[in-house]
């Protein structure tokens, strides 16, 4: 019961910063994502046994480059990136091993294009006509969150297919459909609750974030069977760490962020 309490406690401390940070005002919101960037970047740095400083800074110059620079021709280059950098990383996940670098320098690139580039996309999200939307930001988190609820209930309740067993053992095909109708009724209750984007871009956005997401969750899970941990820390309790939580929208946020600012 302690445990139980504990877990809800911290999930709640967790999802109110998250939302009031957003909604506070667009600097909390850039603010608060720095933090959770470096977080996130200090957990997966001992996922792959890497040095911190540099890729510290590396990354911030990244992070401040989209705030500041989110001109078209840079988005562009962004989508190029996007593609050059994610389309292996799922590539990978279908290998036995992850292999897409020996080198300290590769690793210092992976850390970069794995944590770095997607929140960099992802404060740019809610940008739309140049002005701040934060129920945009919002509605998305909402779609992570219940797409990962009810693809863990309709999992644990009639999941028998598993997904992709020797990544993530618990997961289950019902389970990921489970999570993907969810989203979409989620989307459709969402498009009147945010009415700068449209009832169908809800929908393409709801599936995005499912099918991304999950990739996002295995993706970080074999890192994690790689390196022989279970959480990427113990940061949250009763959640593990900022990675752990994040891993879905940290892999679906660039591929929203193209949607909505490149292909719209």
């Amino acid at each position: 019961m302690r445990e139980l309490f504990i877990r809800a406690l911290s999930g709640l401390v967790y999802v109110c910063i998250i939302i009031g940070g957003i909604l506070y005002a667009k600097e909390s919101f850039y603010l608060v994502f720095y933090i959770l960037m470096i977080l996130c970047l200090y957990e997966f740095k001992n996922l792959i046994n890497l040095s911190y400083k540099w890729t510290f800074i590396v990354a911030s110059l990244i992070y401040f480059n989209f705030i500041n620079f989110p001109d078209l021709s840079i988005k562009y280059l962004h989508f190029l990136l996007i593609s050059s950098l994610f389309i292996p990383l799922i590539y990978q996940l279908f290998k036995s091993k992850i292999t897409l670098t020996s080198s300290k320098l590769g690793h210092y690139f992976l850390a970069l294009a794995y944590i770095a580039l997607p929140f960099a996309t992802l404060v740019q999200i809610p940008f739309i006509d140049a002005n701040y939307h934060p129920k945009i930001i919002i509605s998305i988190f909402i779609l992570i969150w219940i797409n990962d609820t009810f693809a863990y209930l309709v999992g644990s309740t009639i999941g028998r297919t598993k997904l992709y067993e020797k990544v993530s053992p618990n997961k289950t095909v019902e389970g990921a459909l489970g999570g993907l109708i969810a989203a979409l009724i989620g989307a459709y209750f969402i498009s009147f609750y945010c009415t700068k984007i449209s009832l169908m871009n809800w929908f393409v956005i709801a599936a995005i974030v499912s099918v991304f997401g999950l990739l996002g969750d295995l993706i970080e899970s074999k890192f994690k069977r790689e390196a022989g941990v279970k959480d990427s820390s113990n940061f949250i309790p009763g959640h593990g760490g900022f990675l752990d939580r994040l891993d879905s929208i940290i892999f679906a946020s660039p591929f929203v962020y193209v949607y909505l600012h490149i292909i719209t």
